[in-house]
């Protein structure tokens, strides 16, 4: 028999760790190949890591809500010695594999002040759990954080964004391999932080005059900040679950580094109404699935991406990352009342019907937690139906590392005065708002406000006759 060393897998071009949740085999269970071993979870979907060769669990490095880097060794398999499988033996039992880190796509970057600096750091390897290092390694990495403890760049970004001096990020206990601090760990933190801050407000000093007031009774201070956050008046306290402390955190974060402003324009999509009343049943009978608003809507906002390119951008500091891909993330509700944004890569280069395919795929998997990480991935560019709730408008905040956000109310019967030959006439059209939030660093209202108009242009002039 040999040990095969299961890996956390690389899951996404950004995404660094995951957390486990649940192990779904247990120590002496058989696996079987490509059955699920145990479930994780990043900041973007939950997921699962299947066994690529067929065994019996011997060792569980990682407990259930633990934090794993991508490319630690979770587990050990007891399997059949193969030459094709990557196995512990004698001389390499101490030293786990990590994977490649993935390519980077192409991107054209904008320089809007000098370049900055770039640092490359030297990768440490973490300790697994049960299975001794090397003694010299051990010994480097020990000397190593002790007099410069290692931060993730991610971590690093973190904490740069929220204003941590090094001081603070030196004091936060990390739970990841070797004491590692986790992204987990700076938003615990951070949160905390916050929590006591909100709690003992700092008291502005009063220079003018003292005057000394007499007080009555007591003031029992511990008392009262204790009733505050334990009031048992009948309120009910609900903590959030983790996908909701995510996106509470991401939108915090949103808001914090972009400047918000907002443009509105409103469309007569009445055209666009009447083509799909017509060509929905045959659509159906045809491809076995509905053709909903949301891919005309993703059409519309991809050709207006290609006449407008500076509004699929991201920023890193001084920095305008122009994207190369038009990759549009539609925002969707789970049944569990979160939120979720899964992405349609190349969504300019998908005809109606791939797009209708690609949106009715990604939205059933989305309701039936089936995700794979990838899918929230990569996204230049999101989009929000809010129509669908019965909002006519809404003011929605930018996913980052984008831009820009766009949003469509729902669609409403209004009378409305239209320009014909023979003079004005008032008529029962089919209307709808669009809202777009965008950046005000790298997008002004001009570039804003004209590509919002574009994509209702686009919608406004939809070809009643068009095939699909």
């Amino acid at each position: 028999m040999a040990i095969y060393k299961l890996l956390l897998p690389k899951m996404g071009e950004s995404v660094s760790e995951a957390t486990i949740t649940k192990w779904v085999k247990a120590v002496g269970d058989t696996i079987v190949e490509d059955e699920a071993v145990v479930e994780i979870a990043t900041d973007k979907v939950d997921s699962d890591v299947p066994s690529p060769v067929v065994g019996k669990l011997s060792k569980i490095l990682f407990e259930e809500n633990q934090v794993v880097q991508v490319g630690d060794v979770i587990a050990l398999i007891e399997v059949e010695a193969d030459d094709n499988n990557e196995v512990l033996r004698d001389d390499d039992a101490g030293t786990p594999a990590f994977l490649a880190p993935g390519p980077v796509a192409d991107e054209e970057i904008i320089d809007t002040a000098k370049p900055t600096e770039v640092v490359s750091e030297e990768s440490s390897t973490s300790e697994i759990p049960g299975v001794s290092l090397l003694q010299s390694n051990t010994e480097e990495m020990r000397i190593k954080q002790v007099g410069d403890r290692f931060y993730s760049p991610l971590v690093k970004n973190i904490a740069q964004e929220e204003g941590l001096r090094k001081e603070e990020l030196d004091q936060i206990v990390g739970t990841g391999a070797e004491g590692r601090v986790t992204k987990q760990d700076v938003l615990d933190y951070l949160s905390k932080k916050r929590v006591i801050e909100q709690e003992n407000p700092p008291v502005a000093e009063d220079k003018t005059a003292t005057v000394a007031v007499p007080v009555s009774q007591p003031v029992e201070t511990a008392s009262v900040t204790e009733h505050a956050k334990f009031s048992t008046s009948g309120d009910e306290i609900i903590e959030m679950d983790r996908m909701r402390k995510l996106i509470a955190d991401h939108m915090v974060h949103s808001v914090k580094t972009s400047p918000h402003v907002a443009s509105f324009v409103e469309a007569d999509v009445t055209h666009l109404v009447n083509w799909r009343n017509k060509v929905k049943d045959s659509y159906k009978q045809r491809e076995g699935e509905n053709i909903t608003f949301t891919p005309l809507f993703i059409e519309a906002i991809s050709k207006a991406i290609k006449d407008f390119p500076m509004i699929n951008v991201s920023v890193d500091g001084h920095r305008i990352i122009k994207k190369k891909n038009i990759n549009i993330g539609m925002a969707a509700a789970l049944p569990s009342g979160n939120l979720i944004v899964p992405v349609i890569k190349n969504a300019d280069q998908l005809s109606l019907v791939g797009l209708s395919k690609a949106v009715n795929d990604l939205a059933n998997r989305s309701r039936g937690n089936k995700l794979k990480p990838d899918d929230t991935q990569g996204g230049t560019f999101t989009f929000s139906n809010i129509g669908a709730f019965g909002n006519i408008m809404g003011f929605p905040i930018i996913n980052q590392p984008q831009a820009a956000i766009l949003a469509v109310g729902t669609i409403k019967k209004r009378p409305a005065v239209l320009e014909t030959a023979d003079g004005d006439v008032i008529a029962i059209r089919h209307m709808m708002y669009l809202s777009m939030s965008y950046d005000h660093r790298v997008i002004d209202g001009a570039l804003g406000g004209m590509f919002l108009k574009r994509v209702a242009d686009y919608l406004e002039s939809w070809d009643i006759n068009r095939e699909i």
